[in-house]
């Protein structure tokens, strides 16, 4: 950021910072908190709007630069996020519920948009700052994120928890790009902007997501077949 940058700028730049700060911070509060708690959904909602103002600030600095990766990132990482707290409210999908509008504006959006972002990244890495492998990655991230959510509106989900593991799932994912944004702000100083520096908190955190999201499987397979016979 330059000294020459318009106030609004610089405003937009440290409420963007402040509500990445608050983000990074209560994500882990909402996942140790008892599922489902009031606890748990109070600094969830508050996790989300930060990072709602996170995306909302981010993509007219984007824009103002031009940074066209950074605006398409930041697309595709409040999807991870608004996604999970929607599928809260589609529950009944399994019983012939439906998706709202707004979820599927959000979902195409993102498709779109992340699919640009991989395009670019594979065949116009110039234009997303010759950031190709990131671009691809990130792109191909979001593509899954929304085609998954879109395909559930289409065709019914058959697991009665499906809801559970997209919440569980998605919003580690939206953490996974809150730990991207810490580590490129704070290690590229030292080690420059690699994409290593971007891409180290999806190769922790994918496996972390499998692995979590077994967990639950196997916690609540249990229950689902008793249910089942009742």
């Amino acid at each position: 950021m330059l000294i020459h940058d318009p106030l609004w700028m610089k405003v937009f730049l440290g409420v963007h910072i402040t509500a990445g700060a608050t983000s990074f911070l209560m994500a882990p509060v909402a996942l140790v908190t008892a599922k489902g708690g009031k606890v748990h959904r109070r600094w969830g909602k508050v996790y989300l709007w930060a990072m709602g103002v996170v995306a909302a600030t981010a993509l007219p600095m984007a824009i103002y630069r031009p940074v066209l990766f950074l605006a398409l990132v930041a697309v595709f990482s409040f999807y991870a996020c608004f996604s999970a707290w929607r599928v809260l409210a589609l529950k009944d999908l399994p019983k012939g519920g439906h998706a709202k509008p707004i979820d599927w504006a959000a979902g195409v959006i993102t498709f779109v948009s992340s699919a640009c972002l991989a395009g670019f990244g594979a065949f116009k890495p110039a234009i997303v700052q010759n950031m190709g492998i990131v671009a691809i990655v990130f792109g191909f991230i979001g593509m899954m994120l929304a085609f998954g959510q879109l395909k559930s509106f289409v065709r019914r989900p058959q697991e009665k928890m499906f809801w559970w593991y997209t919440h569980l799932g998605n919003m580690i994912g939206s953490y996974i790009a809150a730990w991207s944004a810490f580590s490129v702000v704070t290690l590229n100083r030292f080690l420059g902007n690699g994409w290593y520096v971007w891409l180290w908190p999806t190769i922790v955190g994918v496996p972390a997501i499998v692995l979590t999201t077994a967990y639950y499987r196997r916690k609540f397979a249990p229950r689902v077949k008793l249910q089942a016979e009742a």
